[in-house]
Order: structure tokens, then C-alpha cells, then sequence
């Protein structure tokens, strides 16, 4: 079955970084665009960043542009979201998902029904 499972999360200082990664397994990886989605405390899913399959497209949200990074290694199955300059408002619990196309435009990576799987998330707190 599809599996998704992040790690990486954590706790980190206004300024501070952290790299998320998530590992997928049950199909196969190269063919479907990625996803970083994230919830904060009370607030609905909120899309984050994007890629497509070959990993040469990627999108983000603009309070996130120049800071976060996203990015893929087809051969390990894996996606990253390098985070950097961390605010208290990248405060949520960070979900990697699967996209049912292999190279979405922008509005369709936006739209939260169009993923088919979904890691467990991982808490990112970023606090003093």
C-alpha cells in the first residue's frame, strides 16, 4: 500500500532551519508530482510548496518564496523541504502528499483534493 512518513520535524528559533524529508513507498515515486501541505493550530490545510515528478517544476506560497525549498531524489524515493529564516507563523504540522498527476500546473497543487495520499505529518514549532 501507498505509504508516506515524514521526519525532521521539530523545535527551532525565529531564524533558525530544519529540513523535512519524507520517504514514500507503494508506488512509484518518479511519476507523481509532491507536496508539502501544512496546518497550523486551528486554521484549515494550507498548501505550502509543490514539484512535479521530474522534480523540474517546483511552486511555492508566497510567504514562503526565498525562504523554504523544496526538492526530490527519484532514486531514494524521497522528497525535502529545506526550511530556512523560520518565522513563528511556519508554526503547524507539516504533511507530505501525493499528487494524482505527474506534472500539475500551479492551481491544481493548490487544490487539496487533488492529492491521493497522505503522510501522518510532523510538528514544526518555531518559537524563542
Amino acid at each position: 500500500q501507498v505509504q508516506l512518513v515524514e521526519s525532521g520535524g521539530g523545535l527551532a528559533q525565529p531564524g533558525g532551519s530544519l529540513r523535512l524529508s519524507c520517504v514514500a513507498s507503494g508506488f512509484t515515486f518518479g511519476h507523481y508530482a509532491m507536496s508539502w501541505v501544512r496546518q497550523a493550530p486551528g486554521k484549515e490545510l494550507e498548501w505550502v510548496s509543490g514539484l512535479v515528478s521530474t522534480g523540474t517544476a517546483t511552486y511555492y506560497i508566497d510567504s514562503v518564496k526565498g525562504r523554504f525549498t523544496i526538492s526530490r531524489d527519484n532514486a531514494l524515493n524521497t522528497v525535502y523541504l529545506q526550511m530556512r529564516s523560520l518565522k513563528p507563523e511556519d508554526t503547524a504540522r507539516y504533511y507530505c502528499a501525493k499528487s494524482v498527476f505527474p506534472f500539475p500546473a500551479l492551481e491544481l497543487f493548490r487544490r487539496i483534493e487533488e492529492y491521493d495520499a497522505w503522510g501522518q505529518g510532523i510538528e514544526v514549532t518555531v518559537s524563542a
